[in-house]
């Protein structure tokens, strides 16, 4: 899944500082998110010369954000590194497209490489805006009016808020295909979970399954979100208690606790070593996450999980206590 930087988007968009600041702290955000579920960001080599406002041009503009800002986007944008869309650009510079119902016309744009994108058969191209009135809409509808030709119509999904981008790339399908892609894969994915560096250890070996794995990503995410759904009081938030009561309580749970018995015939095994704390620590984890998919895997985690404490993944694999 590729996205696109929408440069039309740049132009003459920001009437002052303080609001190019804000659109690129949300873009920072963006791209973060983007990396975060291995997809990558690309925008045009020409991006510095784009005039922002007035008779100032993008590269000018970076030079008047914070240094935080300015370094984050002089690293994504610096000519050694990239990435830019135009270095494998498809589409043919003399081609006419235009957008908006033949108010814009997109030649050499973002929006044209995308648009040409998905008329080729490619399902994996979207456009990422700065905030701006002009491009706060989605899809953005494309039409390509080739030579003696019938007039083509394609729709790119466009985005400029973080939250409908991340719920998007939750939903979407994973490019997993290995053990070891599903672990790097978390580990990127879920910032607010701390993974043991042997957790996947047991899995090699085990056929994967993709039933099975989108129902470990799946409570993941759940682990994820309960670690993040706590207020400033260090207390649950509404939301972070709707996720816990309906998934933490009940015959149907996804996660439990294991039973006293368990607890004490497995005891051992359900220490697992803690490669942060001096001495090589360990934690007794019997709380965990039921996957039951061609395999009967549990995920092991630390409990109880506190607003001011790391939650750690310890242990993904097959049922330690089985009887």
């Amino acid at each position: 899944m590729e996205f696109l930087v929408n440069d039309l988007s740049l132009e003459d968009q920001s009437p002052d500082i303080p609001t190019f600041r804000e659109a690129i702290e949300r873009l920072i955000g963006i791209r973060n998110i983007i990396h975060r579920f291995e997809c990558e960001l690309y925008c045009h080599k020409n991006i510095a010369n784009v005039r922002v406002t007035g008779d100032l041009v993008f590269s000018e503009m970076v030079q008047k954000l914070t240094w935080d800002q300015e370094q984050a986007v002089m690293q994504w944008i610096s000519r050694n590194g990239g990435p830019f869309w135009d270095d494998t650009r498809v589409h043919n510079p003399d081609e006419y497209l235009e957008c908006c119902n033949g108010k814009v016309v997109v030649t050499d744009s973002a929006i044209r490489e995308a648009a040409c994108r998905l008329l080729s058969g490619e399902s994996d191209y979207h456009l990422v805006s700065l905030i701006s009135p002009l491009w706060a809409f989605t899809p953005i509808s494309v039409t390509w009016i080739p030579d003696n030709d019938r007039p083509q119509t394609v729709d790119v999904a466009n985005y400029w808020m973080e939250e409908p981008l991340e719920a998007m790339l939750q939903k979407a399908p994973p490019r997993i295909t290995s053990w070891e892609e599903l672990a790097r894969h978390s580990e990127m994915r879920f910032s607010n979970l701390r993974f043991f560096r042997e957790c996947f250890d047991p899995l090699p070996g085990y056929p994967l399954g993709e039933r099975d794995f989108r129902q470990i990503l799946k409570r993941f995410q759940v682990l994820d979100e309960l670690k993040s759904g706590f207020g400033t009081d260090g207390q649950r938030t509404p939301k972070g208690q709707e996720i816990y009561q309906k998934y933490f309580t009940g015959e149907k749970a996804w996660f439990s606790d294991s039973s006293n018995t368990e607890k004490h015939k497995f005891r051992k095994d359900l220490h697992f070593s803690d490669p942060t704390k001096i001495g090589n620590q360990s934690l007794f984890c019997p709380w965990h996450g039921k996957i039951k998919g061609t395999l009967q895997l549990r995920i092991h985690f630390s409990w109880p999980v506190r607003a001011d404490e790391p939650l750690y993944v310890v242990y993904v694999g097959p049922k330690i206590t089985k009887r």
